[in-house]
């Protein structure tokens, strides 16, 4: 299993974006990401509920599902139920010095048929660090 992580100053976005619109990109992101990920060519939600949602997806030609759990105006974390890179995904909202706001991105892996620890493993993960951020 590998971890990635990564912190973007959201001023350097756009320093007027509040906290709420924030929010609503990263859920408009949860529930249609293709826009967003070129990797990404089919997004569906399979099923919805309160503060989750469960959504197929094509990933570099591979179909996937996650479960997508939010906690309101602060993380939403995607779960795979189904990929050869199971795992986690967390995209939060973070408080900075000074009253500034950052998004961190963190990818909790574990990918089929890579061995933890090895320059393989190491090279998925930089290559999926770069298609994400």
């Amino acid at each position: 299993m590998f971890t990635v992580s990564h912190m973007i100053p959201i001023k350097e976005i756009d320093a007027g974006l509040t906290r709420s619109q924030i929010w609503q990109g990263l859920v408009l992101k949860a529930e249609n990401p293709v826009p967003f990920l070129e990797a990404m060519t089919a997004c569906s939600i399979v099923e919805r509920g309160h503060n989750w949602l469960l959504r197929d997806f094509t990933l570099r030609g591979e179909e996937m599902q996650e479960q997508v759990e939010f906690e309101p105006e602060k993380r939403v974390v995607f779960t795979r139920t189904k990929s050869t890179a199971m795992g986690t995904i967390l995209n939060e909202i973070v408080d900075l010095d000074e009253g500034l706001l950052g998004l961190q991105f963190a990818f909790n892996l574990d990918v089929e048929g890579l061995t933890p620890g090895t320059q393989e493993e190491a090279d998925y993960a930089d290559h999926m660090s770069k298609s994400y951020f």
